[in-house]
């Protein structure tokens, strides 16, 4: 009988070691691990917004968050702010909006060389070939483009 007990006490002090943390050990590290990679992609991606709108120049076409679609007129970088120009020919409109509201542009940051935009790194290659001629973030325009053409 006692060499019964001395097999559970054994059993017991060595299963109750630090063997059963490593399974929690290994979830943890990967949790850190993704958060700390989410946090770096996000921050890549701000950084990245924020230059488009500091690029936005008088001539650039914008879309705002608003849906608002036309060419920017003026610039004001103190205020962070910029007036619009929409409208047909002879009847244009002109408003004044913050560079926040801007959601889409043609206007492209200055990178440092090697660098690529966010929107480019995620673009896989099986994705180019199916993709058509015209890039997707030029699609608002696309239809003044053809308009001009035309005349």
């Amino acid at each position: 009988m006692n060499f019964y007990n001395l097999l559970e006490e054994a059993a017991e002090t060595t299963s109750g070691g630090w063997m059963q943390w490593v399974p929690i050990i290994i979830i943890v590290a990967l949790l850190v691990a993704y958060l700390v990679w989410a946090f770096l992609s996000q921050r890549k991606k701000q950084k990245y917004y924020n230059d488009v709108i500091n690029a936005v120049r008088p001539g650039n076409k914008v879309v705002t968050r608003g849906g608002v679609i036309g060419e920017v007129v003026e610039v004001d970088d103190e205020e962070g702010t910029f007036v619009l120009r929409t409208g047909s020919e002879g009847n244009y409109s002109y408003i004044k909006f913050d560079k926040q509201s801007i959601y889409q542009t043609d206007a492209k940051p200055e990178l440092a060389e090697g660098e690529k935009a966010p929107a480019e790194e995620e673009v896989k290659p099986s994705q180019d070939a199916a993709k058509p001629a015209a890039d997707a973030s030029e699609e608002p325009f696309e239809e003044e483009k053809s308009e001009k053409d035309g005349e």
